[in-house]
């Protein structure tokens, strides 16, 4: 098995980058939703409610990012929020202190969504813990939904799109990790595997929502594809009968893909790394 893929979103839920390679930090991968919008609460915005999101480009570049894309000219955002206003941000039950980013950026969005929202960014000295019924210490992770990374097998989307009248892409469950040679859902049972030098600890497969209807070139949904087809064999309670309570999953919940946690940091996996799948012990 090996890496095929690594997929960073600087914004969360605008379209992601594919790298050839990237620095593993303990948030998860290098430049990965450090930045997101939330709403007139403080909440965040995701494609969920405005699937459009999945068209806005994210450039790196230095000093600042660089957000374009059918929707919006492109806007320049500095990468340091120096002496910007703190807010408490939400993001589903977890809360940390975000930077607001300037009245001109964000009134740029606001119209672009017809609806008031401000693009923040989590600081280093923000620490937002991951679900702590995972956390085996001071694990934190950036503005993901709950883990640093999350894995999914090129065999486990093939298997998937065997079963659909129209294929989906790879991009519609936005993985940062993507495998080659391994089986279909193979990812389910992993323990721990190792990229390069970082050993990552599999959590808890991921449950999946309406943002894999979305197509990610178009930033329109497809109202039913794929979720329709995977909860006719991916529920919990297909996939584990005897323990999807343990993970904490609802029978009903829709799972593809692994999430991840770093053991260790600093180091960099590439495109064409070898995954080692690693017994408990390691």
């Amino acid at each position: 098995m090996q890496v095929s893929q690594i997929n960073i979103y600087p914004v969360k839920s605008f379209k992601g980058n594919s790298v050839t390679n990237c620095l593993v930090t303990e948030r998860g991968l290098e430049n990965d939703r450090r930045f997101m919008l939330v709403d007139a609460k403080n909440s965040l915005i995701t494609q969920r409610e405005f699937p459009r999101l999945a068209t806005l480009r994210v450039e790196i570049l230095k000093g600042a990012l660089r957000i374009s894309g059918p929707l919006l000219k492109a806007v320049s955002v500095p990468d340091e929020f120096v002496n910007s206003a703190v807010l408490r941000v939400r993001i589903w039950d977890s809360h940390c202190d975000a930077q607001v980013a300037a009245d001109d950026v964000n009134r740029r969005f606001s119209e672009i969504l017809a609806t008031e929202c401000r693009l923040v960014k989590m600081p280093d000295s923000t620490r937002r813990a991951i679900n702590p019924r995972y956390n085996h210490g001071d694990e934190i992770v950036s503005f993901a939904d709950g883990y640093p990374l999350l894995v999914v097998g090129e065999h486990s989307l093939n298997n998937l799109n065997e079963r659909l009248e129209k294929p989906v892409a790879m991009n519609r469950f936005r993985p940062n990790i993507v495998v080659s040679d391994s089986k279909a859902f193979a990812e389910d049972d992993w323990e721990k595997i190792r990229i390069g030098a970082t050993v990552f600890r599999a959590t808890k497969p991921c449950a999946r929502c309406v943002v894999t209807t979305v197509n990610q070139e178009s930033g329109v949904s497809d109202i039913t594809e794929p979720l329709k087809t995977l909860s006719e064999f991916r529920k919990a309670r297909d996939v584990f009968p005897t323990k999807f309570s343990d993970y904490g999953f609802n029978k009903n919940d829709v799972l593809f893909g692994m999430n991840l946690v770093p053991e260790n940091s600093g180091e960099e996996i590439a495109v064409g790394d070898p995954v080692a799948v690693l017994s408990p012990g390691g």
